[in-house]
This record gives structure tokens, C-alpha cells and sequence, in this order.
């Protein structure tokens, strides 16, 4: 007979409740999702080399060349991206220009117009000029150290050596003299530095950079070579002037508005005395700016070349209808001077009625100048400053939109006082300077030279005088923007005062390749200053030559 603890069944096991520690998929969908993150993995990849043609990168690192094929290599890449680039962007420019006209030109040329923005000789240009710039820079700034190496040269230290030398403490930033303080950059920034000094010699970046700039700005036309030629003059002394001041720790305070007093001193005189070296838009502005009659401002300038006026250019003042009676009284007995035989011309300036002649006492022009003018600037500098803002800053705009709203109108608000009391300190200058004329010339108690009288108050020169004075409301104007401000105003001022002197036989006559020898020059110091101590550049233009240039 079987015993009960055999015949009973085996007990049956629970099942286990807890949650398995592994994951439970089907392999399919695992091998399909493995093969998904590594596509996903390759297009961000692909995207990323894709945007580098475009975008440059911060901290690319300089490339190491070993033979003169490489060089030419490397040149001729960097010189079809940049012609790419460059393509492009003057090809938006165009269409953008364009799209603008569009309303204004025919149905049946409006496909034209486009193509011809686009596929334009302006685009072909453009790229051409900085294409060859590119390729010729690089290729002859990475062939000079191949060349002609620089065996004497003791390369600077490098952090990752390994020595067993002692190790002293480095100085705390207190007990380094502000003199010898450097600027900080990045590693990648210190890297390209380690490269510039190991590699290559400052007269390697000055040649290649003249060499490359006076011929690829053959390729533009002769209109733009002048404009390009000057701005590029014009940050090649910004930065060598940043880089001189900061080796010898020298700094002259308020430097950006000395240098806009001396160019507004040569602007306003060529303004009234050689009006043909200056742009003829830039006078159209100007005069506009001034508030004064055309007719009056032709008088000035013909009085301080030839000591008369035309009698027609009065007569054209006597018939406005702002003419009060105290002012047509003193124009018409001015006229009558001058028609007289023998003609009698006056004082050598125009009477301040054809100048303001809607109010008789020169003393109330000034305050209703000021609100003109500063009326009619405000909508001007608020595109300046809100437009930019709200298309390029929009994340910080949206991010606080009233702070930065309150900072564009104070900043609109400054510009235009500053502009508004430029013109209203000139306007007191020119009336004053007439007023001082009459009052030393007839004065008998101290009798001052005559020579002395008209050269500060009634010679061409007064009135340059006048707008070293209007310059100094640079003062209100925001203090980051004055450098700037400084920087537009420079190349107007350096080609009249280069003009002028040329017109009295102080300088000589550079021909054709004027523009080419200043781009040369210009393009010298930018790139020296770019290869040996980019952060004495202004951030657009150190941004520019990296994406165009990189590290080398």
C-alpha cells in the first residue's frame, strides 16, 4: 500500500510578483531603434559639417601645414568658400533691394530685375574680390613660414609640458602692474596666439595682407574701391592705435571725441570752402541738416573763394515767404551795395538775415533750431536703434521687452540731442563770430591785428573753427557709440583733407591705383593686427575675418 506523502501531487510554486530588472522588447523593434538613433546621429553629423561651410565655429584650431602643396590646398579651399559666402550674401543684398523696387517696375521686367540681382555683375564681383583676397592671404601667410623659417624664434612655453622644475606661485592679479596686465582669451583664442608666434613672424601677416588687398580690390568697381578702401584704411588705424596704446600704456582721455572734433573741423570746412571734395550726397545732408537756405550756404561758400556773391542768390531769398520786414530791409540795402558802380560786397561774409531769415535777432535761432532739429532726427535714429534690436536681439528682446524698449528710446533720445545741439552750437557760432568781427574791428581801446580778426572770425577758416566747437556735443551721445561715430565721420574728413591738400600741390597724384594702395595699406594693418592681437580689433570686424579667415 503507497504511502500517502508519495501519492499526494507536488505543490505548485507562486508566481513571482515583482517587475523584471530587464527590459522586454522585441528584437525587431530594438534593431529598428538602433538603427534609427544611429541615422539620426549621422544627419545631425552631416548637418553640422554642413553648417560649418557656412558658420564657422569659435575655437577652431589653426592648421598645421608641412609643404607648400598643403598651403595651396588649404588657400584654395578656404578661397572658394569665402567666394561662396560672399556670393551669397551680395546676391540677398540685391534681392532684397529688389523686392523693395518691385512695385515701381513693369509686370514684363520684374523676372529680369530679379535675375539680374541675382546673377548680377555686383555679385560676381563681390565674390571674386573676396575669394582672391582669402586665397592669396592664406596661401602666402602659410608659405612664409615654410619658406622662410623662423629657426632663431624661441617658442613660448607650452601648459601641457611636463618638467620636474620647480614650480613657483604666479602672482596675484593685485600685484601685477595694470601696465603689464593682459587681456584674457579662451584656450582656443591662446592656442591660435601659440601658433601666430611659433609659426610666423608680424611682417608675414602685414605683406600677405597688403599683397592680397591691393589686388582683389581691382575686382570691384572703381566707385566702391574708394568706399572700401577708406573703411578698411580707417580699422586698420583703429586697431593699430588700440595696439600701440596698450604695449606702451599710453592712453589719451576721451580720444574718439578729440578725433571727431578734428574731423567735423575739416568736413565743415570743405563744407563751406571746397564742397567739391566732399561726397555730393553727404553736402545734401548736411545742408539739410543745417536748416539754412540753399541760397545763403552758396553765398558763403562763393565769399570764401572768391570775397562776392551772386546778387541772384539774394533775390531768391527776398522772394520767401518767411522774409520778415526787419530782414528784407537789411538784405535789400546789402543788395543795393552790391549792384552799385563800383560794386561794394560788405563785410566778407553774408548778413545773418539771408541765414535765418524768418527771425531778425540772432540770439533766438539757437532753442527752436534745437527742437527743429531735433524733431526731425528722432524717427531717423529710432530706426537705428529699435529695427536692429527687434531683428537681431529678439531673444533678449522678448525676454524683456520694456527694459530693452527703455533702452532704445534713451538711447534714440541721446542721439538726436546730440545731433540736434551739434547744429544748434554751430548756428551760435556763425552768427557770433559776425557779431565778434564787427565788435574787435571797430574796437579802439585794444586794438587787435587785423589779421588776427579775420582769420578767426571772417575767413574760410572760422567757420572749420565753428565745427571743432559743434563737435564737442559728441558728450552726449552714449559712450560706446562715440568710437563708432568717430570711425563714420574719418573717412570723409581724411579724403577731403587728402583733396585739399592735392588741389594745393601738397601731395602727389596717385592715378589709377590710388585705391589700390590704400586698400593695401589698410588691409596691412587690420590683418598684422588680426594675426598677432585680434582683441585690439572692434568685435564686427574680428567676427567678419573669422568667418571668412579663421585662424589661418
Amino acid at each position: 500500500m503507497a504511502s500517502p506523502e508519495l501519492s499526494s501531487p507536488a505543490p505548485h510554486k507562486a508566481a513571482i510578483s515583482r517587475t523584471p530588472s530587464y527590459i522586454q522588447f522585441a528584437p525587431r523593434r530594438a534593431m529598428a531603434s538602433f538603427e534609427n538613433l544611429v541615422a539620426l546621429a549621422n544627419h545631425q553629423e552631416r548637418l553640422r559639417e554642413a553648417r560649418k561651410i557656412v558658420w564657422r565655429e569659435r575655437g577652431e584650431p589653426a592648421a598645421e601645414l608641412e609643404d607648400l602643396w598643403e598651403c595651396m590646398e588649404h588657400a584654395g579651399r578656404g578661397g572658394l568658400r569665402a567666394a561662396a559666402i560672399a556670393f551669397a550674401l551680395r546676391a540677398s543684398v540685391n534681392l532684397v533691394l529688389a523686392t523693395i523696387r518691385m512695385g515701381k517696375v513693369p509686370k514684363y521686367m520684374r523676372l529680369s530685375l530679379i535675375q539680374h540681382a541675382i546673377f548680377g555683375k555686383d555679385s560676381f564681383r563681390f565674390a571674386a574680390m573676396l575669394g582672391s583676397f582669402v586665397t592669396i592671404y592664406k596661401a602666402i601667410l602659410n608659405a612664409l613660414p615654410i619658406l622662410l623659417p623662423a629657426n632663431g624664434r624661441a617658442s613660448p612655453p607650452s601648459p601641457f609640458d611636463d618638467e620636474d622644475e620647480d614650480i613657483e606661485t604666479a602672482p596675484t592679479p593685485f600685484e601685477v602692474p595694470l601696465s603689464a596686465r593682459q587681456p584674457r582669451l579662451s584656450l582656443s583664442a591662446q592656442a591660435h596666439q601659440m601658433w601666430v608666434r611659433k609659426k610666423t613672424r608680424r611682417w608675414h601677416s602685414m605683406f600677405a595682407g597688403a599683397l592680397a588687398g591691393g589686388l582683389a580690390v581691382m575686382f570691384e568697381k572703381r566707385s566702391r574701391r574708394v568706399v572700401i578702401a577708406q573703411q578698411l584704411f580707417v580699422r586698420g588705424l583703429q586697431g593699430s592705435y588700440n595696439a600701440f596704446t596698450s604695449k606702451h600704456g599710453f592712453h589719451l582721455p576721451n580720444g574718439e571725441v578729440l578725433m571727431f572734433c578734428l574731423c567735423c573741423t575739416q568736413i565743415v570746412y570743405a563744407f563751406f570752402a571746397r564742397p567739391d571734395t566732399l561726397p555730393r550726397s553727404y553736402t545734401t545732408w548736411l545742408a539739410t541738416a543745417s536748416g539754412a537756405p540753399t541760397n545763403a550756404i552758396k553765398m558763403v561758400r562763393d565769399m570764401n573763394q572768391t570775397g562776392t556773391f551772386d546778387v541772384q542768390d539774394l533775390d531768391k531769398i527776398l522772394t520767401r515767404e518767411d522774409l520778415i520786414p526787419p530782414n528784407k530791409a537789411a538784405l535789400l540795402a546789402r543788395k543795393a551795395l552790391a549792384t552799385s558802380s563800383p560794386p561794394d560786397f560788405g563785410p566778407p561774409y553774408p548778413p545773418c538775415g539771408a541765414v535765418h531769415p524768418w527771425i531778425e535777432s540772432c540770439t533766438h535761432v539757437p532753442l527752436p533750431r534745437l527742437v527743429t532739429v531735433f524733431k526731425w532726427a528722432f524717427p531717423i535714429y529710432g530706426a537705428l536703434h529699435f529695427v536692429p534690436m527687434i531683428l537681431f536681439k529678439r531673444h533678449a528682446f522678448f525676454k524683456n521687452p520694456l527694459h530693452k524698449l527703455g533702452r532704445a528710446g534713451w538711447a534714440t533720445i541721446r542721439s538726436s540731442a546730440f545731433l540736434a545741439t551739434f547744429i544748434a552750437t554751430y548756428q551760435t557760432w556763425f552768427c557770433f563770430k559776425h557779431y565778434l568781427y564787427r565788435l574787435l574791428s571797430s574796437q579802439t581801446l585794444v586794438k587787435l591785428p587785423q589779421k588776427f580778426i579775420d582769420f578767426f572770425f571772417s575767413s574760410k577758416y572760422s567757420y572749420a573753427l565753428g565745427g571743432f566747437f559743434g563737435a564737442l556735443s559728441l558728450f552726449v551721445e552714449e559712450k560706446r557709440r562715440r568710437g563708432e561715430l568717430a570711425m563714420y565721420v574719418l573717412p570723409k574728413s581724411l579724403e577731403s583733407a587728402w583733396l585739399t591738400a592735392r588741389g594745393k600741390g601738397w601731395v602727389f597724384h596717385t592715378g589709377h591705383f590710388g585705391e589700390m594702395i590704400l586698400t593695401a595699406i589698410g588691409m596691412s594693418m587690420v590683418m598684422s593686427t588680426y594675426q598677432n592681437d585680434p582683441q585690439h580689433l572692434s568685435g564686427l570686424v574680428r567676427r567678419i575675418l573669422y568667418q571668412f579667415i579663421g585662424p589661418n
